[in-house]
């Protein structure tokens, strides 16, 4: 798929379809957004990121529109298989069976994907810094209801530990209940360190005994084709981690 999408290198099975969404996509959003932003709340044209998400849907061959979510930086799970009169409020999603689709907003969070050996499952979850403290993986696995070591999980695009400076309140979410997590923050200033995402999800994924973890080994703040809040400010859009049963 080239510069247009990422596809992860994981090893779900066939039935199970995955990729993520670059602002090189077939789009129609102008400048400063161009071009296939995908955020409705981004302050981008909405007719423009509504015509934007039927072109990934068709560009994707995906099985039906994804599941889109009201994503708060929290833990709730939604289940596709509820009807939802709006996008749901919710950080993560799952779903079962065939011909279903759920995707992930980001610009420098990081996205999560999930799938069983079997394919019957699949999941998504936004795992920015506030929902990887609160448990927003461990929750989706929980609602996967499957043996946490036979599901896959790929870790996506977001912000990589060279690029991403925080503050002691976001480094104490983490140790203050697993003093090990300490190895993913590297202290620059003081008061400031370093966070790598990857590493404490990583830590996560391996506490609730996910068997096969891949991904990582990106940075939003350095990829152009990619959104970034951090480098762009209020102007950024956001890209789209998604996942499908075929």
């Amino acid at each position: 798929m080239g510069e247009t999408w990422i596809v992860p290198d994981w090893q779900a099975p066939a039935s199970v379809g995955a990729a993520v969404s670059t602002r090189l996509g077939p789009g129609v959003s102008v400048a400063p957004y161009d071009r296939l932003n995908l955020g409705l709340r981004s302050g981008d044209d909405v007719a423009a990121v509504v015509a934007n998400r039927e072109a990934l849907s068709l560009a994707l061959h995906l099985p039906e529109r994804p599941l889109w979510l009201r994503q708060v930086h929290g833990t709730d799970v939604a289940d596709a298989s509820a009807a939802f009169a709006d996008e749901p409020v919710a950080d993560a999603a799952v779903a079962r069976g065939p011909g279903k689709a759920l995707a992930i907003l980001t610009a420098d969070c990081l996205p999560v994907l999930f799938a069983t050996d079997d394919g019957g499952t699949i999941g998504a979850a936004h795992a920015g810094w506030r929902g990887l403290a609160g448990g927003v993986l461990e929750h989706t696995v929980a609602r996967m209801e499957a043996d946490p070591s036979t599901l896959h999980a790929w870790l996506g695009p977001a912000i990589g530990g060279p690029s991403y400076e925080v503050g002691e309140e976001v480094r104490a979410a983490f140790v203050s209940g697993d003093a090990e997590a300490a190895g993913a923050f590297t202290p620059t200033r003081p008061g400031h360190w370093l966070c790598d995402l990857y590493v404490l999800a990583r830590r996560r994924l391996a506490a609730v005994g996910v068997g096969q973890v891949s991904g990582g080994g990106f940075d939003t703040f350095r990829d152009g084709r990619l959104y970034s809040y951090r480098r762009d400010g209020a102007a950024s859009g956001r890209f789209a981690s998604v996942i499908w049963t075929r």
